[in-house]
């Protein structure tokens, strides 16, 4: 039996995170664990940019309210729009009303200038910001995943040098260029030159294809060159190689055995890209005229209403916050063979 035992050694036992609903041998789910200690966490997180913004916004200076109506503004009007946004309260009784509202009521505050709720703002403008988002996310998994995993089978092993170094240097240069500038350079030539798509706005299909162009390249080629990283890693791994022993398909092994055990590293930076898209889309979205929150948040800053920016970095902080949880759930749910759940 102890020579048996050295040739084919018992199977280690793995950790199995169970899916939800799912219970351990002690009969407890690691569920409601994790999700209350990630969800702890993305209170805690909120709170401290909740209060960022509100000391931030008031230790920079001068008065907001006479810095968003203008110097021409009286100064009646001045005192009486800071009597009405409580501006003459002392500082803790101003935070109190701030923290209270936003985690209380929802209330994100209102613009300096023109009174309007940014609650409504909100409304009208996260859907176009969530569609662009969206369809560019949707744009950049379909193509860097299947690129890089393309690019490992031709690379792997030292293969094809050429290709190696082309696809390096390119996706490093387009990963290296900022959305704004990537979006200005197609707006000049499709838009405005050769007039294939509208210039600006949201009108149609059409109107989507340069927004997503701008914010899918640069990220499709970063992701595309850690799904390359990964594949390599997971095509060298012992059960490829035993599937090539077997003389299994190509197309079995690298679809239903590399490219499932490759996604967990490339969905994690995958997640990280989709919340540094949203923040991107700021400025892609004024390049391209965007109904979006982006554009308004710009326009916010340069006509300096205050109350607007702060609700808006607040709107930004919460969706970062609520992408990065989808994605540790995403993650716990593929890779069952860690302890991710009662560890993190």
């Amino acid at each position: 039996r102890d020579r048996m035992t050295s040739v084919f050694p018992t199977r280690q036992k793995t950790s199995v995170v169970p899916p939800f609903g799912g219970v351990r041998h002690g009969g407890v789910s690691p569920w409601p664990a994790f999700l209350a200690r990630r969800i702890g966490r993305m209170i805690v997180a909120l709170f401290i940019i909740v209060t960022a913004a509100f000391l931030v916004l008031r230790a920079a200076g001068g008065d907001p309210v006479r810095a968003a109506l203008g110097p021409t503004a009286d100064a009646s009007v001045v005192e009486a729009r800071r009597e009405q946004l409580g501006l003459n309260d002392p500082l803790i009784v101003q935070f109190w009303n701030y923290i209270t509202g936003i985690f209380l009521r929802g209330d994100l505050g209102v613009s300096l200038i023109t009174g309007r709720s940014v609650n409504e703002l909100v409304e009208n403008r996260l859907p176009p910001t969530i569609q662009l988002a969206g369809v560019a996310f949707l744009v950049i998994l379909l193509v860097a995943i299947p690129l890089g995993l393309l690019i490992a089978i031709l690379t792997q092993g030292g293969k094809r040098r050429d290709v190696e170094v082309g696809f390096t240097g390119v996706t490093g240069f387009l990963a290296a260029v900022p959305e704004y500038l990537i979006g200005v350079a197609l707006l000049i030539t499709f838009a405005i030159t050769w007039r294939v798509f509208p210039v600006a706005g949201m009108h149609g299909p059409q109107s989507f294809v340069l927004p997503v162009l701008a914010l899918s390249i640069g990220a499709s080629a970063a992701l595309a060159r850690i799904a390359r990283i990964e594949a390599l890693n997971v095509l060298g791994d012992d059960y490829v190689r035993t599937g090539r022993s077997k003389r299994l398909p190509s197309w079995i092994i690298y679809f239903r055995h590399a490219l499932p055990n490759m996604l967990t590293a490339t969905l994690t930076l995958g997640g990280a890209l989709l919340a540094t898209m949203i923040t991107a889309s700021v400025l892609v979205e004024q390049v391209f005229n965007w109904p979006g929150l982006g554009s308004a948040f710009v326009q916010a800053i340069i006509t300096k209403d205050y109350g607007i920016v702060q609700g808006l970095a607040i709107v930004y902080a919460v969706i970062i916050l609520v992408v990065n949880l989808l994605v540790d759930i995403v993650l716990a749910l593929l890779d069952r063979r860690t302890t991710l759940l009662e560890t993190a």
